[in-house]
């Protein structure tokens, strides 16, 4: 009876994590930096130190960073939905109004990504693969379609190969110029600190590449610890420009006022810091 299903840590690897249980108890200090009770409601991008936490995850400034609830996919997933519905940062119109919008696909890739494109209605281009990433001068040629929004990627150790995206194909990345003012990087870093063999390996920073590149607003990154810690139980986040945090926030301070800020402290005591993360993962 073999469970084939993917990503699935076995027991031991989820035992790892089983000091989470017991870090935060009835005396654990709940007033964070923000000087905000983490029971409380309120704090609506996160913790500051849980924000502090992923920045660093992702090479990135906090302040450009909103700490999520236990999924990263499922960020993405609303991030999609608020294209579709009020368009994105700079959306002539939503996508939904977009007949003929397209998803670079890249192939091998994530089945998840597919199919959430698919469903929201996506014409789904495929862009083959390589050993340093997508086929940029497919993606630099198809950029130029106005109806293609979105292009959604794995940067580091992408499935099924394990490929990581070479520094030439990330500069790339972020020199892109789509015809569509709103084309998205969605830059899903899934598995940024999973060196299992050797040492850690800093990876390029997409968001001030782009922002170089003099197209900040064109990439959302995304990372979690569901991979890590508990599967369903860690905490996400995204990273962003400064405009586009504004303006997503200005749109999901409507549907929520706070994620779990307590799932948040156990993880910034569990691991501390980067390194004590990077130790976690080694």
């Amino acid at each position: 009876n073999l469970n084939m299903a993917r990503g699935k840590p076995d027991a031991d690897q989820l035992a790892l994590s089983d000091a989470m249980w017991t870090i935060a108890d009835a005396s654990t200090p709940m007033v964070g930096e923000d000087g905000m009770d983490y029971r409380n409601y309120g704090l609506l991008f996160g913790t500051r130190e849980a924000r502090r936490l992923m920045g660093d995850i992702m090479g990135v400034s906090w302040e450009n960073v909103i700490v999520g609830g236990s999924s990263s996919l499922t960020m993405m997933y609303d991030t999609l939905m608020r294209g579709m519905v009020f368009g994105m940062l700079h959306s002539p119109k939503p996508w939904a109004a977009c007949p003929d919008r397209k998803f670079l696909c890249l192939v091998p890739g994530y089945d998840r990504h597919f199919a959430i494109t698919q469903d929201l209605g996506f014409e789904l281009v495929a862009v083959p693969l390589t050993e340093t990433g997508p086929d940029m001068d497919r993606v630099e040629e198809l950029v130029k379609d106005p109806q293609v929004k979105l292009i959604w990627t794995v940067p580091k150790y992408s499935n099924p190969d394990g490929i990581i995206y070479s520094d030439e194909t990330i500069r790339r990345f972020a020199h892109l110029k789509p015809a569509a003012p709103d084309f998205a990087i969605i830059w899903d870093n899934a598995y940024g600190v999973h060196e299992f063999e050797g040492d850690y390996v800093p990876f390029p920073d997409i968001l001030s590449l782009c922002d170089k590149a003099g197209r900040p607003d064109m990439v959302y990154e995304f990372a979690s610890t569901s991979k890590i810690t508990f599967a369903g139980g860690g905490i996400s986040c995204m990273a962003a420009s400064e405009a586009n945090i504004c303006y997503f926030t200005g749109i999901f301070g409507v549907q929520m006022i706070s994620y779990d800020k307590v799932n948040q402290l156990r993880h910034v005591r569990f691991f501390k810091d980067k390194d004590g993360l990077l130790a976690a993962c080694a």
